[in-house]
C-alpha cells in the first residue's frame, strides 16, 4: 500500500539537497539540474500515486515512522497523515514547485552557485511537505521552522549585497513573532489536553472546553499570530515585499507552494478548534479583510513589477483569511490552489521580463513588449485575469465564492463582502494597469533574446491551469463542515463578478486609452501625500522603526554602559594592557634571555640569603 510510502514525498527532496549540498558545487551543472528537478518530480510522481490510492479507498492515509521521544507522559510520533486537505496541499507543492524547479534551471543557468541554489529549493520544497503531512502539531512546526530556515538562505541568496542580506534578516525575525505566539499556543494546547496529535486534541476540546471558553480563545489566538506572521497578514506583513531580493523563482515558490500558504493550512488543519471559538474566528476574517485592502491600495502604487506581485499576494492570502474566518473552509483552500497557479504564472512570466530586459525591475522603464516577448505577454494577460477574477478564469470561481459567503455570515457579513469588493476592483486596476504599461506603449528598453523553453513550457502549462483550475473538485467535503447553500438575491451574485470587469475598463481609460487623466489628482496635495502614504506601506516599516526598533536600541545601548558591563570592561582592558606589556619582554634575543635568567637566580639567591641567613643551623 501507498500509505507505507508516505514519507518518501518529503524524502525524496531531502535527499536531493543532501546531495547537492555535500558536493559543494563540483557536480557539473546538468546533474545538478537533474538531481534538483528529479527529486521534485519524485514526489510529484509519489503523490500522484498517493492520489490514486486515497480516490480508491475514500479514507485518509497514515504512516507512522518511530516514537520521537517520550517523556513524562509526553511521547509524540513521527507519523504522517492524508486527507483530502493533505493531498490538495501536497498536489500544489509538488505540481506547481515542480514547474518552478523547470524554469530555474534556466534562468538560474549562469549563476555561480547553481548548486547552492537547487539544495536550498529541494530543502524548501521537503520543509513544506513535511509541514502538511504531519499528524500532530509538532512535527508539524518542525517543518514550520524548516520553512523559515530556508527563506532566510533563498531570499538572502545573493548575500554579497548587504540590502538582500537586510531583506532576509528581516524575513527571518518578523515571521519569528509569529513563530514564538504559536510555540506558546501549543505549549497552551498541550498543557490543559494532554496531545498535540489533531484528532486526539480536537476530541480532547471538544469534550473540556465550552464554546468560547477564554483559554480556548487564548489558544486560537497565540495560533493565529503564528499565521499571520508566516501567511504575511497584518501586522506582520512587512517582510514579504522585502523578500523580493531573492531570485524570481524563490518569489514564485514562496508566494505560490510554501511558506505563504502555510498559515492558512494551519487554521484550516486546526479548524474545529477556532469553530469553538467565535472571537477567534471572527478575528480571522477581520485580519484578512483589513489586509487584502490595505495591500491592494499599496500595489496600485509600487514601480517595482516584483513588489507589485508581493503586494498582490499578501492582498489575496487576506481573501484566504477572510474565507476562513467566516467559515468558507474549502473556498479559502480552492483559492489558495487557484491562487498557486496564477501567482506562480505572474511572478515566472515576471522573471522572463526581466531575464530578457537585462534585470530591469521599473515598470515604468518598460513598454511595448507584447509582440517582442509574446509568451511573456499572454502568461501575464492570462496570469492578471485569474488575479483580477475575471469571468471563467480560474481566480474568479474561488474569489467569487468567497465574496458570497462573506456576504451570507452572521457577523457583519454585508461589511466584510464591501471590503472584499472594494479589494477586488482594486486589484483588477493594478493588475491591468500592469499589463498596459508593461506590454503595451512605447518601448523604452529593447530586450534581449526570449526566453528558452525551459523557461516557456512552464510558462504554457500554468496558464492552462489558470484558465481551467477553476473546474478542478479538491477533495475536501469530508474534511470541514458542510456549507450551507446561498441565500442572497440575485443581485449580489451578478455584482460580485461585474465589479472586476469595471476595474479593467477603468484601467484601461486610465492607463492605456488615456481617456481619463488623473494628474490634477495626482498632483494636488492631498493626491500627492496619499501617494507616499501608500507607497511606504501605510508607513509600516516606518511605525516599526519608531516604535520597535530605535526603542529598542537605545535600550541595548544603554544597557551596555551599566556597572556590570563597566566591571568586566576594565578588567578586560587591565588583562589586556598587562598582557601588552609582557609582551614587550619576548624581544627574540637570546642574551636578553640569558641575563633576564641570570638576574633572576640572583634576585632568589638573595631573598634566600635574606630570610634564611639569621637561622642557626
Amino acid at each position: 500500500m501507498m500509505a507505507d510510502y508516505i514519507y518518501l514525498i518529503p524524502l525524496a527532496p531531502l535527499m536531493g539537497f543532501m546531495l547537492l549540498f555535500t558536493t559543494l558545487g563540483n557536480l557539473p551543472k546538468a546533474l545538478v539540474a537533474l538531481v534538483g528537478v528529479g527529486s521534485v518530480a519524485s514526489s510529484a510522481m509519489l503523490v500522484l500515486l498517493t492520489a490514486l490510492e486515497f480516490m480508491t479507498l475514500r479514507e485518509p492515509l497514515s504512516t507512522t515512522l518511530y516514537t520521537w521521544i517520550n517523556v513524562g507522559g509526553f511521547s509524540p510520533f513521527v507519523s504522517f497523515y492524508v486527507d483530502g486537505l493533505t493531498l490538495t496541499m501536497l498536489s500544489v507543492i509538488t505540481g506547481v514547485g515542480l514547474l518552478i524547479h523547470i524554469y530555474s534551471s534556466l534562468f538560474m543557468l549562469d549563476d555561480k552557485d547553481y548548486s547552492r541554489f537547487f539544495s536550498y529549493m529541494n530543502l524548501f520544497v521537503s520543509a513544506m511537505l513535511v509541514l502538511v503531512l504531519a499528524d500532530n502539531l509538532l512535527l508539524l512546526f518542525v517543518g514550520w521552522e524548516g520553512v523559515g530556515l530556508c527563506s532566510y538562505l533563498l531570499v538572502g541568496f545573493w548575500h554579497e549585497d548587504s540590502a538582500n542580506g537586510a531583506a532576509a534578516r528581516k524575513a527571518f525575525i518578523v515571521t519569528r513573532v509569529g513563530d514564538t505566539a504559536m510555540a506558546i499556543g501549543m505549549f497552551l494546547l498541550f498543557a490543559h489536553l494532554g496531545t498535540l496529535d489533531f484528532a486526539p486534541m480536537t476530541a480532547a476540546a471538544v469534550s473540556q472546553w465550552p464554546e468560547g471558553s477564554p483559554t480556548l480563545t487564548i489558544a486560537c489566538l497565540l495560533l493565529l499570530g503564528g499565521a499571520v506572521g508566516k501567511s504575511a497578514q497584518l501586522p506582520l506583513q512587512t517582510w514579504l515585499p522585502d523578500a523580493m531580493a531573492g531570485p524570481t523563482p524563490v518569489s514564485a515558490l514562496i508566494h505560490a507552494a510554501t511558506m505563504v500558504t502555510a498559515g492558512v493550512y494551519l487554521i484550516a488543519r486546526t479548524h474545529d478548534l477556532f469553530l469553538l471559538s467565535p472571537f477567534a474566528l471572527n478575528t480571522v476574517a477581520v485580519i484578512g479583510a483589513a489586509t487584502l485592502l490595505m495591500a491592494a491600495f499599496t500595489a496600485m502604487t509600487q514601480h517595482d513589477i516584483k513588489r507589485i506581485l508581493a503586494f498582490s499576494t499578501i492582498s489575496q492570502i487576506g481573501y484566504m483569511f477572510l474565507a476562513l474566518g467566516v467559515g468558507a473552509w474549502a473556498s479559502g483552500i480552492f483559492h489558495l490552489m487557484t491562487h498557486a497557479f496564477f501567482k506562480a504564472l505572474l511572478f515566472l512570466a515576471a522573471g522572463a521580463v526581466i531575464y530578457s530586459l537585462h534585470h530591469e525591475h521599473n515598470i515604468f522603464k518598460m513598454g511595448g513588449l507584447r509582440r517582442k516577448l509574446p509568451v511573456a505577454f499572454w502568461s501575464f494577460l492570462i496570469g492578471s485575469a485569474a488575479l483580477a477574477a475575471l469571468p471563467f478564469t480560474s481566480g474568479f470561481y474561488s474569489k467569487d465564492a468567497i465574496l458570497l459567503s462573506a456576504y451570507e455570515n452572521a457577523w457583519q457579513g454585508p461589511l466584510l463582502w464591501g471590503i472584499g469588493l472594494l479589494g477586488a476592483l482594486l486589484t483588477s486596476i493594478y493588475s491591468f494597469r500592469l499589463v498596459f504599461i508593461v506590454f503595451f506603449g512605447e518601448a523604452k528598453t529593447e530586450p534581449s533574446q526570449p526566453a528558452g523553453w525551459l523557461m516557456a513550457a512552464p510558462l504554457l502549462v500554468l496558464c492552462l491551469l489558470a484558465l481551467v483550475g477553476g473546474f478542478i473538485v479538491i477533495p475536501v467535503m469530508d474534511v470541514f463542515p458542510a456549507a450551507t447553500g446561498p441565500a442572497h438575491d440575485g443581485l449580489i451574485a451578478i455584482i460580485t463578478p461585474a465589479v472586476p470587469i469595471v476595474g479593467v475598463v477603468i484601467a484601461y481609460l486610465i492607463f492605456l486609452s488615456h481617456s481619463i487623466d488623473i494628474s490634477p489628482w495626482t498632483d494636488s496635495k492631498i493626491g500627492k501625500a496619499l501617494n507616499r502614504f501608500w507607497f511606504s506601506h501605510w508607513a509600516m516599516d516606518w511605525l516599526y522603526d519608531t516604535f520597535i526598533v530605535k526603542p529598542y536600541a537605545w535600550m541595548a545601548h544603554v544597557n551596555r554602559m551599566d556597572i556590570v558591563d563597566w566591571f568586566y570592561n576594565f578588567t578586560a582592558d587591565v588583562v589586556r594592557f598587562l598582557h601588552d606589556q609582557a609582551t614587550q619582554s619576548q624581544t627574540g634575543q637570546l642574551r636578553t634571555y640569558a641575563g633576564v635568567m641570570v638576574l633572576g637566580l640572583a634576585a632568589i639567591t638573595a631573598i634566600a640569603l635574606f630570610y634564611g641567613g639569621g637561622t642557626a643551623p
